[in-house]
């Protein structure tokens, strides 16, 4: 293995992170929307999204920790190298592989969990009286 077989991750890893990164914002702002816009009573749907929003950003968290951890690793893993230690090396960059495994399964989990947010607000929709104009 060479310094530049790790190396090589560093673009992928930093624009996953940035991607989550995204989402956490998006949610962040939508959770802040639903509570200015609820003021003192909430309505069901929106009980039922609190929960999957929490699991959601559970899972960002998550997920931006392997990443985290994975571009440490992948790190440790060039510096290993770079010091002619390449078990070492090969070690760091395999467990840095696993824990972007990790990071992207969570992410896929997350993923179809946003579905599940999008089918509440369709079945809310759905659930409104016809305007029969």
């Amino acid at each position: 293995m060479t310094l530049t077989t790790p190396a090589l991750l560093f673009p992928a890893i930093s624009l996953l992170l940035l991607a989550y990164t995204n989402r956490f914002l998006v949610l962040a702002q939508l959770i802040r929307q639903l509570n200015s816009r609820e003021g003192d009573t909430i309505r069901p749907v929106v009980k039922a999204q609190i929960s999957n929003l929490r699991k959601r950003i559970k899972l960002i968290r998550t997920m931006q920790f392997y990443g985290v951890i994975s571009f440490l690793l992948c790190t440790a893993a060039m510096f290993a190298v770079f010091l002619e230690q390449a078990l070492i090396g090969a070690i760091f960059f395999g467990c840095s592989l696993l824990c972007l495994l990790a990071s992207l399964l969570f992410s896929l989990f997350e993923i179809y969990i946003s579905c599940d947010a999008i089918e509440l607000e369709l079945t809310n929709i759905e659930e409104k009286p016809l305007n029969n104009r």
